[in-house]
């Protein structure tokens, strides 16, 4: 019926459209982040993102610790994992990307790194980066300062933030 070279290229047809499907599937975790992790931990997206018309977040400022609560557990090298999320818009190499470089952030003046152009909202105020600022400002920077150009959706975690803040503390 079938002869051998036949039945070959169907057998090799099938394999290379699983692989096919198992790359797609493995690019598709690295990009969007989804998924488990090895020890059953819950992955977060990579780059979540607020949908309109979607119920608000139950979370409010009254009920995230303050700052200097969670300052006194924060890890700089946690912090810079978590930074990895903010590396396709910010730089810490002194350059500007889509957002401005980071270097010094904290204790600097809000909207002056030289050659960015900011939104109306950041560059009216040029009170310091203060960690406590940081700290509001990360959990959600639409809500914080109305009409930024920053996308991002924020970091929920006050764990998440304050390591964050560690480590942009490093950043000179």
């Amino acid at each position: 019926m079938f002869d051998t070279m036949t039945v070959t290229k169907i057998v090799g047809g099938v394999c290379g459209t699983l692989l096919f499907f198992l790359f797609g599937n493995w690019a598709a975790e690295s990009i969007y982040g989804f998924g488990e992790k090895p020890h059953g931990e819950e992955v977060a997206a990579v780059y979540p993102a607020a949908v309109e018309g979607a119920a608000a977040a139950t979370t409010d400022a009254a009920a995230d610790p303050a700052y200097a609560d969670v300052a006194a557990k924060a890890d700089a090298g946690a912090g810079e994992q978590i930074f990895g999320k903010c590396k396709s818009c910010h730089k810490i190499d002194g350059q500007n990307a889509t957002g401005p470089h980071l270097n010094g952030v904290v204790g600097r003046a809000r909207g002056t790194v030289e050659g960015f152009k900011y939104s109306d909202g950041m560059a009216s105020d040029h009170n310091p980066w203060t960690p406590d600022e940081l700290y509001a400002f990360l959990k959600s920077p639409k809500a914080y300062v109305a009409g930024t150009k920053m996308g991002f959706a924020g970091l929920p975690k006050p764990e998440d933030r304050a390591n964050v803040i560690a480590y942009l503390e490093t950043l000179k």
